[in-house]
């Protein structure tokens, strides 16, 4: 399953070199747009909802990958229209091919300055030439009917390393006003792209920060998620690692600032560990803060039965405003914290209920319900001055009245979830992916927000509305962007 798969690169990701599967989830973090509506692809005013199915069949090659994006609308994120995209679309750059994993990783951002958000889609498992699992990234061009067509950016050092495009993070990275891209690849450098990016494959130049994680065999990072933390008008990135301060080298967090000059290592700052985590301010005081999960019951440090989450506040110098925890033992969060509950797997934050201070989702694919293993579990908490509010959480699960579907052992409900506001209420409503529904199909529920709260009735997509393959384990629903 795809939790068993990013638990093994957390440990031992040597293995997906050798011809292994290698997908990393990327961070559900919402990226700065500086120009154009964010997530908006096709300029209607509504933030659009892009999923990632990276091991679908496209004509007949298993594993190419897909994209599926939900447009958002009145009704929210797939109620009006949804449009896939694979390496054979039309204008995409490039072939549908085995094992390409188009789709691994998405981020969104306007790159051109066109005033339409455009897609970055990274596709690990492409071979380049002779170099076997290169990797490469395309953007997907935003347009008044939707995303059309593609440009590949380039690799700067092809032949040097493997899974490019392995993690990509759209941000305003040196607060120019035009969105930058970074790139990770099997390497602890990250490569940024300026903003100019043209339809010919012009960017505004490159330049690489090398993170201050252990080099290992395999890929270096876990996860990159941008955000701007200090209030400053740049663009952060925090990144997920090994560290390289202990003998034992646990999994750690180390926030990269932006600048003038863009990103930097100079100030990096070591935060706990987590392989998924997001930037909001959940406090209300103007400052990015930090969530972090956790979803190991033991072994790491600060580490909880069932999993936790990590809150690190941020201030204008950067992540130093203190740090919370919360867990499903925690006062006013739903469930109990149970060995393998994966609570913290995956996170998205957002304003849910519009009282500016983001409110935050988190994931428990590993929760067993009534008896069935791995069914899932999603809790939504509330933002307040003080931190996550102990009363008025949510959850929800497959068997929750008004949710379609039902519990199923190793569905893990809530392995992807992604909070934006696809119905323009001001309001976040919900994604929830599903990738091992009904043996890997995968599948898709949307909340809408009520206006003070998600609304129990969700709806949901499937294969079917997406027109993704069923052949193999397409896995739709494994990331987001928007």
């Amino acid at each position: 399953m795809h939790r068993q798969l990013r638990t093994a690169l957390a440990t031992a990701a040597a293995a997906a070199l050798t011809g292994g599967l290698l997908v990393v989830t990327a961070s559900t973090a919402t990226a700065v747009t500086p120009s154009g509506t964010r997530g908006d692809f096709n300029g209607d005013g509504y933030r659009d909802i892009a999923v990632t199915a990276p091991l679908a069949t496209v004509n007949g090659k298993s594993g190419a990958g897909s994209v599926s994006i939900l447009y958002g609308s009145k009704s929210g994120a797939g109620a009006a229209k949804i449009q896939t995209v694979s390496q054979d679309s039309a204008g995409v750059p490039g072939t549908a091919e085995k094992n390409d994993m188009f789709g691994g990783t998405v981020s969104a951002g306007d790159f051109n300055g066109d005033g339409y958000a455009d897609l970055a889609v990274g596709a690990n498992g492409e071979d380049v030439g002779s170099d076997v699992n290169g990797g490469s990234v395309t953007i997907l061009w935003g347009a008044s009917g939707g995303l059309s067509g593609g440009t590949n950016v380039k690799d700067p050092s092809a032949g040097s390393h493997d899974l490019f495009g392995l993690l990509v993070a759209a941000g305003d990275y040196n607060g120019d006003g035009t969105a930058d891209l970074a790139i990770g690849s099997d390497q602890n450098t990250v490569d940024i792209y300026r903003g100019g990016f043209t339809k010919t494959g012009g960017t505004g130049g490159h330049y690489a920060v090398t993170a201050p994680v252990q080099k290992v065999p395999g890929p270096d990072f876990y996860n990159l998620t941008p955000g701007d933390v200090n209030h400053d008008g740049r663009t952060d990135l925090v990144v997920d690692g090994y560290e390289t301060d202990s003998q034992e080298g646990w999994n750690a967090n180390f926030y990269l600032p932006g600048s003038a000059s863009g990103l930097t290592s100079t100030g990096a700052q070591k935060l706990p560990a987590g392989i998924i985590s997001d930037i909001g301010d959940v406090n209300g005081d103007g400052y990015g803060d930090i969530v972090i999960g956790a979803h190991w019951d033991k072994d790491v440090p600060g580490s909880h039965k069932g999993g936790v989450v990590k809150v690190v506040y941020g201030t204008q110098a950067g992540p130093d405003g203190g740090q919370d925890s919360v867990n499903q033992d925690s006062p006013g969060v739903p469930g109990t914290g149970e060995t393998a509950d994966d609570f913290g797997y995956e996170l998205s934050l957002g304003d849910v209920n519009g009282d500016g201070k983001d409110d935050l989702v988190v994931g428990a694919p590993g929760e067993d319900l009534n008896g069935i293993a791995d069914a899932g579990m999603v809790t939504v908490l509330y933002g307040s001055t003080g931190g996550f509010a102990s009363t008025g959480a949510q959850s929800f699960a497959q068997d929750s009245p008004g949710v379609p579907g039902d519990n199923e052992k190793g569905d893990g409900f809530g392995e992807e979830v992604y909070l934006a506001d696809t119905n323009n209420d001001g309001k976040a409503d919900l994604t929830v992916g599903i990738p091992h529904e009904n043996n890997g199909d995968g599948y898709l529920v949307t909340f809408n927000s009520d206006g003070t709260k998600l609304a129990a009735t969700g709806k949901g997509y499937g294969l079917t509305a997406t027109k993704v393959s069923a052949a193999g384990t397409p896995l739709l629903g494994f990331g987001m962007a928007g």
